[in-house]
């Protein structure tokens, strides 16, 4: 289930390429739209509720505000991974908010260049939590190391070793 940041879409470029990454492995895809919500509290809340009938195991992916909607919801859907693009941990005004994830593998991709999400933010949150954090030459969109983190999703899929939903 992906969960697209504050200024994209459900079908953004990072999303569709990684959503073709996890039906090569089998699984199946869906994402959240956001668009028009800007509050984190009612992502949470919509999230929560698209995954409501949902069954099987779930992996949830985000992107920036996505990336802390998915960590937020993770334990309350019971997640059984989390990978977490530019994730907007510890932003001004959301300190307190940010949620304790789901007891699943969690892995991280940040950009050493991102100038909207401090990278100490993703450092910080994978020393709390023990995820795995990849930080990568680029931005806060992470376009430029689009194929990198493909592979990168792709080996977290794969090492999780959960059935598929098919």
């Amino acid at each position: 289930m992906f969960s697209h940041g504050q200024e994209s879409g459900p079908w953004g470029t990072k999303i569709s390429a990684l959503s073709e990454v996890a039906k090569s492995e089998g699984w199946n895809v869906d994402s959240v739209d956001y668009r028009g919500v800007s509050d984190a509290r009612d992502r949470v809340t919509r999230l929560l509720s698209f995954c409501r009938d949902l069954r099987g195991d779930l992996v949830l992916v985000g992107s920036s505000m996505g990336g802390y909607v998915a960590t937020s919801a993770s334990a309350l859907l019971h997640a059984r991974g989390l990978f977490l693009m530019a994730p907007a941990f510890y932003m001004p005004g959301m300190e307190q908010l940010t949620s304790k994830p789901a007891p699943c593998p969690k892995t991280i991709v940040h950009g050493w260049k991102d100038d909207v999400v401090p990278v100490e933010n993703s450092v910080r949150f994978a020393r709390e939590h023990s995820a795995t954090l990849h930080i990568l030459d680029a931005d806060h969109r992470l376009h430029d190391e689009l194929p990198l983190v493909n592979y990168l999703f792709e080996f977290f899929l794969v090492s999780l070793d959960l059935p598929k939903r098919r």
